[in-house]
């Protein structure tokens, strides 16, 4: 049985699309089959909730995982989705980098925990935007980071930090990261700006940019407050289709870098 392929979703700025990647990314692997965990390490819970699990069905969480003896499949809950399954958060993630910031290993611990799981395909983490402890434990633990990059005049500014993080995490904690690749997300093909940032985040970085671009979608901003996928809210959407054409070009990535 092997081991799942683990991706940190991040970038340390907010409003960029990270949890939306995350469960829709998440439910479109899943719609294919393939056996799915989102780990959100989110304080504000939003890949919980936009998944359908309420507060209080939230027992085990992603902060037992770090924190505790509590296991994977401990903390895991399902989803609405077939093959989908979800560490939820709560707000007690916010103290977090605090709490655990004397503890051995603080870098690693989410690591340890998944290190050797099983029978899984897909381990997606929801990181927080910012480039705290969480963040860095998402990082330790994957084996790529996956950069939803909003088309904005600021966002490869703010892309080079987190590519310097990269660089730290790798000489210090994880020498095999890698970057799984820039999604290029909210994007208004009617914007003059959204197409500039676009073609200079393509000249700049290349083939790491993925060829499949998120677009501004009224339905892909309507499904959290559903608290479902886009593909379950409305499947044959835009931001639908987006999100499977991005599942696809991610899988033939795996095949490239397998």
């Amino acid at each position: 049985m092997s081991k799942p392929r683990i991706v940190a979703i991040a970038n340390q700025k907010g409003g960029v699309g990270k949890t939306t990647t995350a469960i829709n990314l998440g439910a479109a692997l899943a719609e294919l089959g393939h056996s799915v965990v989102i780990i959100d390490l989110d304080s504000q819970g939003n890949a919980s909730t936009g998944l359908g699990i309420p507060a209080e069905e939230r027992v085990l969480t992603s902060f037992d995982l770090l924190a505790t003896d509590e296991t994977l499949e401990a903390c895991l809950v399902s989803t609405e989705v077939e093959n989908l399954r979800l560490v939820p958060s709560t707000s007690d993630l916010a103290s977090a980098d605090v709490q655990l910031s004397t503890t051995p290993g603080r870098t690693q611990l989410l690591r340890n925990k998944i290190a050797d799981i099983q029978g899984i395909d897909f381990i997606l983490i929801d990181c927080p935007p910012a480039l705290g402890l969480l963040t860095l434990n998402g990082m330790v633990a994957a084996h790529s980071i996956l950069v939803p990059l909003q088309a904005e005049f600021y966002a490869l500014e703010g892309l080079s930090q987190l590519l310097t993080t990269v660089r730290e995490v790798r000489q210090s904690a994880n020498p095999d990261l890698r970057i799984e690749g820039i999604l290029m997300t909210m994007s208004d093909n009617r914007n003059n700006l959204s197409q500039q940032v676009e073609a200079d985040a393509r000249n700049t970085l290349s083939d790491l940019v993925y060829k499949t671009v998120i677009p501004r979608n009224v339905r892909l901003s309507e499904a959290p407050s559903h608290a479902m996928p886009v593909l379950r809210y409305d499947t044959t959407s835009k931001g639908s289709n987006a999100y499977r054409s991005l599942a696809q070009e991610f899988l033939q990535r795996q095949l490239v870098t397998a």
